[in-house]
């Protein structure tokens, strides 16, 4: 059976929040239930309140009283209650009970959905922000036995918790409406999640597609989509393609962070990975099971050819999900920034690996002018916490001489204040690296590869080449080819 969804030409410019409900309202087949927790019934308060409600509501509820609500949807085991974990039990539960207690035989053309938030508010002391989860579960056609779900993640930058569940109630109304109305363009769905909100009050994290009507959707890019569409400043996914959520990855954890083109990733790369690994576990305050490592691409990595070129990041993002890493995207073109952010999830050990030219970039006053304190205030944000640099050595190419930290060249007015982290501390050689593989550059390879040229495969990782091969990755024919050198591209 076709879905039962119909098309009104009357909506196609941006429509009222009240315009939205009515018209799901109006559809005699769209019909489910909402269950909000932590911000009142924001979200169903809309629908109720512009009319119809009658033939679209099956019920609306809001347990927010926590032993009730462990009562109906389980105890967590880690005690939270605005987790992922407990969004999702949320969405079953309440689904459960449609298919139990309406009749399809009664009512054969309905479209259940399920709709969830859980949510925190700003705290008294304004001191939390507040942060929550929002979902959907539904069909689009009711013979449909699998059932298509979005689950979005958001931060609030409001400070009345007020403004917050106002922020949420829209937020949720979108969500639904985009679900039903835009799911053959998940890229609309994002940006309809801003339709009468600003920018400037929720920032949008995560967010992941699953079931039969987004098969064709691949959430490393809809990640992508958060960075472009200025939602937010960092997404991260994980090998199985999912996107994560940041906060929860980062939470705690002792973090090395490795940053590059990945273009494609090279014998390089995971030696730096792997040497640098070794070091780092090894810190008296490093725990190994407490510990992420995440292979980072700056937003101005993906934009060196001008655009970002959405198939050459698949490229990256499918050769390192095959080797089973964790991959973050930022728009943090400065170490500080990067460090900064994670500063805000953890205060356990953090750990930067990287190459010599890198670290010579870091002591270049010129990537610091925008900053009142300039580059003295950048190196405050970086290195002020417990960080550390690991520095993988760089051949010279004309001399044959290897960079290290103890002969690398800054500007002369930054020698001293080079030598003062160096000799706190905060810069460590990796001194057990490979030699057989310094030699290998990222856009090297990459040129062989849009050629044609022999010779390219022994200096991937294993399996890489096969990948590159049976999927024809980095074969468009324009593609620019960075020419700056960077040991860890």
């Amino acid at each position: 059976m076709a879905s039962v969804l119909r098309k009104d030409t009357a909506f196609e410019n941006i429509p009222s929040i009240k315009s939205k409900t009515l018209r799901i309202n109006l559809n005699p087949d769209i019909y489910g239930t909402f269950s909000e927790i932590g911000a009142g019934q924001e979200t169903s308060g809309h629908f109720f309140r512009s009319g119809g409600a009658s033939g679209t509501i099956a019920k609306a509820m809001s347990a927010y009283d926590k032993d009730f609500s462990d009562a109906i949807y389980g105890i967590e085991e880690d005690g939270r209650y605005v987790t992922q974990s407990r969004l999702k039990k949320m969405l079953t539960h309440e689904m459960m009970n449609m298919e139990d207690r309406i009749s399809r035989k009664k009512h054969p053309e309905r479209l259940f959905f399920s709709y969830a938030n859980t949510v925190a508010t700003i705290d008294f002391s304004k001191r939390y922000k507040g942060h929550g989860w929002l979902g959907i579960r539904y069909q689009l056609d009711p013979t449909q036995k699998e059932y298509d779900e979005i689950i979005i993640h958001v931060r609030f930058k409001q400070n009345e918790a007020r403004l917050q569940q106002e922020t949420l109630g829209i937020l949720g109304v979108n969500l639904i409406y985009g679900a039903f109305y835009k799911h053959d363009q998940p890229r609309k769905i994002l940006k309809y999640l801003y339709d009468h909100l600003d920018k400037d009050t929720l920032e949008v994290d995560m967010i992941n597609f699953s079931g039969p009507n987004f098969k064709a959707v691949d959430n490393r890019l809809m990640s992508l989509q958060l960075i472009k569409n200025n939602m937010t400043d960092a997404v991260m996914f994980g090998p199985d393609g999912n996107n994560l959520l940041p906060a929860a990855v980062l939470y705690k954890k002792n973090i090395l962070a490795l940053r590059g083109s990945f273009r494609p990733v090279t014998k390089v790369n995971m030696d730096m990975l792997e040497k640098s690994h070794d070091i780092f576990i090894r810190e008296t305050s490093v725990e190994e099971e407490n510990t992420i490592v995440i292979f980072e691409i700056t937003l101005s990595n993906l934009k060196a050819s001008g655009e970002i070129d959405e198939q050459d990041f698949m490229d990256r993002a499918e050769l390192l999900c095959s080797l089973g890493h964790t991959v973050m995207i930022s728009k943090f073109q400065e170490y500080f920034k990067l460090v900064e952010y994670f500063n805000n999830y953890t205060k356990a050990k953090i750990g930067l690996t990287m190459g010599v030219n890198n670290l010579v970039d870091i002591f270049d006053e010129k990537y610091y002018r925008h900053l009142s304190g300039g580059i003295l205030e950048a190196f405050g944000k970086l290195f002020f916490k417990d960080l550390k640099v690991y520095l993988y050595p760089m051949k010279n190419e004309e001399t044959g001489q290897i960079m290290t930290s103890n002969n690398v060249k800054v500007h002369p007015r930054m020698k001293e204040l080079y030598k003062f982290f160096k000799y706190n501390g905060k810069v460590m050689d990796i001194i057990d690296y490979d030699p057989d593989v310094l030699h290998i550059f990222s856009r090297d390879v990459l040129k062989k590869i849009i050629n044609n040229d022999e010779g390219w495969e022994d200096v991937l990782p294993e399996g890489i080449s096969e990948i590159i091969k049976k999927r024809s990755l980095f074969k468009r024919k324009k593609i620019e080819i960075e020419n700056k050198d960077e040991t860890s591209s």
